[in-house]
């Protein structure tokens, strides 16, 4: 049985909680190296807060933190890399293998909600995409990349990231970069929905890649309760990744494309959607595969 819409200002927060959840997750993290930066947050006398920026930090002067994707390319451009930044990258990268990679995409990234804006407005709007492109052609870019990063010497995203330039342009003001962030924007909000996030992020693909060993967080799918009324699919951003078919099979959103961005669980007027833990809905699959298998042998007896 369907769930009635929810109303008044406390239920319709509820319903926006992880895309608020999301946005105070953003804004902690610039907030942290804009402090650290303007106002001289310590920790203690000389040690900062959060030094660094998104590609390459130190949190409280003792642990080292490096995007996993930029020192894969600064490897490959045949630079040596430190130990510091290869204990950072580690320590990342475990971290984001943990929690899903791409929770990086929705959680992390501060260009999200410029192209979540565009996503919004074009929904809002109706507006239509002037032309379609695969999914896939991210992977081709990250691999691309890469090779770029072999042939030239040079971190060859790093150089033109959007990610860094709007980190730059929050911490030490609007620069070249402005004019990137409205070209996405645009991109987004004109040509295609999710152009940037969906269709031609490098680092999103790379963290795709790593979401695919996600050992832990998941959407749980509870097919006994999904009547298929899609409200899932018009508000995800990485749509192919709740193909119900699949879901039916494995009990739970398995891509490494998911962002866990949470958006999808709200909307669902069965509740047939909800984050878990991976454990738990391989031991509430086995369960339910269980219960089916004695009820189709009783009914044979």
């Amino acid at each position: 049985m369907s769930h009635p819409a929810p109303s008044g200002l406390a239920a319709r927060l509820w319903q926006w909680r992880y895309i608020l959840l999301r946005r105070v997750s953003q804004f902690i993290i610039l907030l942290l190296f804009f402090g650290t930066v303007h106002w001289g947050w310590e920790v203690a006398k000389d040690v900062p807060l959060l030094s660094g920026n998104l590609s390459g930090s130190k949190f409280i002067g003792l642990i080292p933190m490096a995007d996993p994707f930029a020192a894969l390319q600064i490897f490959l451009a045949g630079h040596v890399l430190q130990t510091e930044a290869i204990l950072g990258a580690a320590i990342v990268l475990g971290f984001y293998i943990l929690v899903g990679g791409r929770v990086f995409c929705a959680w992390a990234c501060p260009v999200n909600p410029v192209t979540d804006l565009a996503g919004w407005l074009r929904t809002r709007f109706d507006i239509r995409p002037t032309f379609i492109l695969p999914r896939n052609t991210r992977y081709f870019v990250l691999v691309l990349t890469l090779i770029l990063s072999v042939l030239t010497g040079v971190a060859a995203f790093e150089w033109v990231s959007p990610v860094g330039m709007m980190h730059r342009e929050i911490i030490f003001g609007l620069g070249f970069g402005a004019a990137v962030l409205l070209a996405i924007f645009l991109f987004d909000l004109f040509i295609l929905k999710h152009g940037w996030c969906g269709h031609l992020c490098p680092l999103g693909a790379f963290w795709s890649v790593v979401g695919k060993v996600n050992p832990t967080l998941r959407v749980r799918f509870d097919k006994t309760t999904c009547t298929h009324c899609g409200e899932c699919a018009k508000v995800c951003p990485e749509p192919q990744v709740l193909n119900l078919k699949l879901l039916e099979e494995k009990g739970f959103v398995f891509s490494g494309e998911c962002s866990n961005c949470g958006r999808c669980t709200p909307v669902c007027p069965e509740n047939s959607l909800v984050f878990d833990f991976k454990p738990l809905i391989r031991a509430h699959n086995a369960q339910a595969q269980g219960s089916v298998s004695v009820s189709e042998t009783q009914r044979r007896v």
